[in-house]
């Protein structure tokens, strides 16, 4: 599984991509977040607030509850503004 991350979301992983490969039982976007929130103090302050967060699964708008797959690119962002 691929994983973009944008903006601050980027700043607090510390990386802007990454090649993943999650547990068997990760099969929707909650499960990865919470997973990934085991792997270091960066992750939990990039996910700890998914109200001010988005995602994308394989380059499609979706919400915590889109499954993902192996080979899937998953992508978090913050909410975009326009002006």
């Amino acid at each position: 599984m691929n994983l973009l991350y944008f903006a601050w979301v980027r700043q607090r992983v510390g990386i802007a991509a990454e090649e993943v490969t999650p547990p068997a039982e990760v099969t929707h976007v909650t499960a990865l977040i919470e997973w990934l929130r085991t792997r270091g103090a960066g992750y939990v302050a990039a996910f700890a607030d998914l109200e001010a967060l988005r995602v994308a699964v394989n380059q499609e708008h979706a919400g915590f509850d889109a499954p993902v797959r192996p080979g899937d690119e998953v992508a978090f962002f913050p909410p975009v503004t326009g002006g």
